[in-house]
């Protein structure tokens, strides 16, 4: 059984010898840890801190990608080196390392294919109450949406099996987090979630400038998602809301046509109208949708099959070069995988 821990990067020369510190190598129930860093166009040291504090597998983007893709790359490349099973984790060493084997305990128990590590938000102290609440409302609505459990669905801390891991097909460019979940509620695969432990803050998010981006991002990440996967949920309550204020703008005019008064109401028969108009056009937005998720299932069935194809013919990942030399240790004691020495560059 192979893990492989990867670490998405952006600019974490500093950040990432604290973050390879406090992970594992060796993990019960595993015979190979081994470490991927996926460098997402970095200006700094960070491959060269990485070779030099022992990661045996780098991929490198050209130029900053986004950590979706990032994400996406660190998963395919893992699945091509012959993961067993891969951990994600960030490269800010938010997440307490040694929580890698509670983490994937339920995937060696055979008891889920994919865990997320529960922050538990509320007892967080730098985060602040506003953010807090975001957090669980956005956890409330991926829930509904995945038909899942998963209290923290924004935690970057998550393992998944090889099944698993052949199935998830991120499209968002922005965040990965809240697709994946509802991903993996909608296909056959068994989710589950495990408290963790996190660290004390060393910086600020990258990915939030400010507070005021953190509610817009999320807020339309959420939306997009969920529209995505359930548009006649979506579309359809949109088309009942607006279609039940059609209606109350016509009964307004009705009493007041009934009290002889309806010439001087004419702009709500009108507003009536409008409204009743775009209630329909929403109403058809959400079949419209509804036969594009369609469209969305089958095109995640043939990238699900593309990729066991090549998994059984071996194409090298692209982007990827080895973290040591030829014969360096790798991991708790086995050999490299044989793949070959390509870098592709977009």
């Amino acid at each position: 059984m192979k893990l492989i821990i990867q670490i998405p990067c952006f600019n974490e020369a500093e950040q990432l010898p604290r973050t390879l510190a406090d992970l594992p190598r060796e993990v019960e129930g595993f015979d190979t840890v081994e470490w991927l860093v996926i460098d997402d166009g970095s200006t700094d040291d960070t491959v060269a801190v990485a070779r030099a504090h022992g990661v045996d597998h780098l991929v490198r983007l050209t130029n900053n990608k986004g950590l979706a893709a990032g994400f996406q790359a660190g998963v395919d490349t893992a699945l091509k080196l012959g993961a067993d099973v891969i951990v994600n984790t960030d490269a800010d060493n938010q997440y307490y390392g040694p929580d890698v084997a509670k983490l994937v305990a339920p995937i060696v128990a055979g008891r889920a294919d994919m865990v997320i590590g529960d922050r538990e938000v509320g007892g967080i102290e730098h985060f602040s109450p506003l953010k807090k609440s975001l957090q669980r409302l956005g956890s409330w609505v991926v829930r509904q949406a995945s038909s899942t459990t998963v209290p923290d669905t924004t935690s970057g801390f998550r393992a998944y099996n090889r099944e698993a891991a052949i199935q998830i097909m991120v499209v968002s460019k922005f965040t990965y987090t809240l697709e994946t979940i509802i991903q993996a509620g909608k296909l056959l695969v068994a989710v589950d979630h495990v408290p963790i432990r996190t660290n004390p803050k060393t910086r600020e998010s990258r990915l939030f400038p400010s507070m005021g981006a953190y509610v817009r991002r999320n807020a339309i990440s959420i939306f997009r998602v969920y529209a995505q996967y359930e548009p006649l949920r979506v579309f359809w309550s949109l088309a009942v809301v607006i279609g039940l204020c059609a209606v109350g703008v016509w009964i307004r005019f009705a009493v007041a046509y009934a009290e002889g008064n309806g010439k001087g109401h004419v702009q709500s028969l009108i507003l009536g109208a409008v409204l009743f108009i775009a209630a329909v056009v929403l109403w058809a937005l959400g079949v419209i949708g509804d036969l594009l998720a369609a469209q969305r299932v089958m095109t995640q069935r043939t990238f699900e099959r593309v990729r066991r194809m090549e998994l059984q013919l071996g194409v090298a990942p692209s982007h990827y070069e080895r973290g040591q030399p030829d014969g360096a240790a790798a991991g708790a004691g086995g050999e490299r995988p044989a793949v070959r020495e390509e870098v592709v560059r977009l």
